[in-house]
This record gives structure tokens, sequence and C-alpha cells, in this order.
């Protein structure tokens, strides 16, 4: 099988992913006028959906790395297409919360699975390469996905718009039931699977909590930008998500050209100044003003470094327990999905104290932190030619 076909269920799963999470963004007011709900009381479905993904994707990695990850394409694509229709469907806010119960079981199947069949399908010296299509696979969602719930929205329904991510998923359906049906060797199964494993081995350990504080900065960061936008030059919504789609579309172009990075630098030193890169950016970005363009720009970058720092992270990560690709991954997910809620909290509770100009300098305090973390993390990876990868930074 060749190696475009051995990605494309890795890239719609993710896709899916994105897209079941970002369908709720463009339409929230909607949902809360049909629903006589408030922003806020709409928008704990998506913690909701958070939690979900969290609980799930622990039993979701273990799955993988017993069963393989094509099975779990195939249940987070039904899981997806069966909460995107309870989600149009729903008749009261408590039914809307429980279908988005329903999304995150899928997130947590699809995400983990996306991301760790970068393992399973592909040679250690191809997967840098694949990682960044994976990883930047992501941003699709946000550049092609919204615009299109939008346009459903405005000129249908809300619940017309839920179409999106339920044919997404239902491309990934086709797409996992094609995908290599490549079961662990028996001989690589560890005995300690699960969360368990990740807890008890320091470096992986190390390597979710710095995921965990990463994931919570750029949430922060992301959730807000637009606000940012419309309330620092008074942009309207269709224009502020059209210069949102531009950073996006900068993170999957630097996604894919991460792998020429690896081959030329360690990768801890690399993600960490990529995570530096980030937070010190972050302070002018959300300070100076000067001109709608400067910030686009200096948006582009910081979307540049978070593809340098996720790209490489991810590959990191999938080092540490080998033979638990599936069991890594699933940690991946919950961080991730983790940092999703702490971010955005944490981040509003930060704006409504001190504003956007005091985000900037608490982003790059976390994002310090993130970097710190992940030099103590384990390499076992050969150096690229020409280099050598230092020794982590003791305890």
């Amino acid at each position: 099988m060749s190696e475009g076909r051995r990605l494309l269920p890795l890239l719609f799963a993710t896709i899916a992913t994105q897209a079941s999470i970002v369908v709720l963004a463009p339409i929230v007011v909607d949902v809360g006028r049909d629903f006589g709900a408030s922003l806020g009381e709409v928008g704990v479905a998506r913690s909701v959906l958070a939690a979900s993904a969290v609980a799930i994707s622990l039993a979701a990695g273990v799955l993988i790395d017993r069963v393989g990850v094509r099975p779990l394409i195939i249940a987070g694509s039904l899981l997806a297409i069966a909460g995107a229709g309870l989600t149009a469907a729903a008749p009261s806010l408590l039914a809307f919360y429980a279908a988005h119960a329903v999304t995150g079981a899928a997130v947590a199947c699809m995400l983990s699975a996306g991301f760790a069949g970068v393992a399973a399908f592909f040679p250690t010296e191809r997967m840098p390469w694949a990682m960044g299509w994976v990883v930047g696979s992501q941003s699709v969602a946000w550049i092609a996905g919204n615009p299109i719930v939008g346009l459903l929205s405005d000129h249908g329904s809300w619940r017309l718009s839920y179409a999106v991510p339920a044919t997404i998923a239902g491309l990934t359906l086709v797409a996992g039931l094609t995908a290599p049906d490549l079961r662990p060797a028996p001989g690589l199964r560890a005995e300690r699977q699960g969360l368990l494993a990740v807890l008890r081995d320091p470096s992986a350990r190390k390597w979710t909590l710095a995921e965990l504080v990463a994931y919570s900065a750029w949430t922060a960061e992301i959730t807000y930008a637009g606000a940012f936008y419309i309330q620092t030059y008074d942009l309207g919504a269709a224009i502020t998500g059209v210069l949102l789609s531009v950073g996006s579309l900068v993170f999957l172009v630097a996604s894919t050209n991460t792998a020429r990075l690896s081959e030329r630098w360690p990768r801890r030193p690399m993600i960490a100044l990529a995570a530096l890169a980030m937070g010190a950016l972050l302070v002018p970005l959300l300070n100076l003003t000067p001109s709608v363009w400067f910030t686009v720009a200096l948006f582009c970058v910081v979307a540049m470094c978070a593809a340098v720092r996720s790209t490489g992270t991810s590959n990191l990560g999938l080092s540490q327990l080998p033979a638990q690709p599936g069991t890594m991954m699933g940690a991946r997910t919950a961080s991730a999905q983790l940092g999703y809620v702490f971010g955005a909290g944490a981040g509003g509770v930060v704006l409504g104290v001190g504003g956007f100009g005091a985000l900037g300098f608490v982003l790059f305090g976390v994002m310090a932190v993130s970097a710190v973390l992940i030099l103590r993390v384990e390499d076992p990876e050969p150096a690229p030619a020409g280099g050598r990868y230092p020794e982590p930074v003791p305890d």
C-alpha cells in the first residue's frame, strides 16, 4: 500500500475530530436563541465534549495497542456521525449536552488513532513527514469547515450545520475501512498499559505534563483571538473569520515542512525553542496594535512556531513508550482536551482582570514552563547528522 493511502485515514480522522469540535463556534448564538439559553450555557457543551474525550481517550489508547488503529478510526467515525445527528436533532439543551458526550467519545477514538497511526503505518524514518501532515490537517476544519458551517447556519439552520462534521466523519469511515489492518505483535504488548504506564515512566510523565501546559496556553490564545481582532480593530465577524483562517493556513504549510527541521536539529531543543518563541511573540501580539496587518503577520509567525512545536513534540511522544503508541497518543488526547478546558477558563479570568496585554505576559510564562519540561524529557532517537542530542536536564 502506498504512503498516500496509508496517510489518508489518519488525515480524515484528525480533520473529522476538529470539525466535530469547532462546529459550535460560529453557531453558538443561534443555538442559544433556539433553546432560550445564554452563551455561557451553550458553551458548557464544549466542556462536556472535552470531559467525555478525556475519559474515553485513556481507554481508547489501550484499545489501539491491543487491536490496532483501524478499528478505532471506524468506531470513532461512527460515533461522530451519531453525535452530529443527535446534536442536530436535540429537542432541548440537556439533550444537546448528551449528544456532545457522544461526540467527545468520537474525538477520543479518532484523534488518538490518527496520531498513533503514524507509528503503526510508517517506518521510523518517515514518521516526521507523516506526523507533519497529521498535525497540519487539523487546521483544514478551520480553513474550510467553519465558513461552510456559518453559511449553512445563515441560510438554513444551525441544525443543518452539523452536516459538515457528519460528512467528514462519513469520509473517515470509508478511509478507515480501507486502512491497513495492522495489529500489534503479541511480543510487543507491554505488561503495563494505559495511563498507569505513562505515569510510571518519568520521561513519559513529563512529556504529558508539557503537552497539557502548552495546550492550555495555545487554547487561551486561539479562543480569544477573534474577540481580540473585533475589539481592537472594530472588525466584523466575517472578516475576522478570514483573518483567522490565514493563520490556520500558515499552520498547515509549516506543519507539513517540519520534517526538514527534524533532519537538521535535535528535537528537544527545537521544540523548546519553538515554545519559547511562541510565548515571546504573544507579548507584542497582544500589546502592540499599530495595524491589523501587523497583528496578522505576527500571528502567522506564532502559527509557524506552533506547528514546529506540535509536530516535533508529537513525534517525541511516540518515542517515549515505543511498544504502546496508542497509550501515548491517548495521553496526548487527554492532555489536549484538558488544556482546552483549562486554557479557555483561565484565559477568561486573566482577560477579566488585566485585559489582553496581561494575557500576553501570562501566556509567555506558561509557554516557558512547557519549554523547560520538554528539555527534561528523554529522547531515545539518534541525533541528526552532524549533531548530538544533549542529555535531559536532571530533576
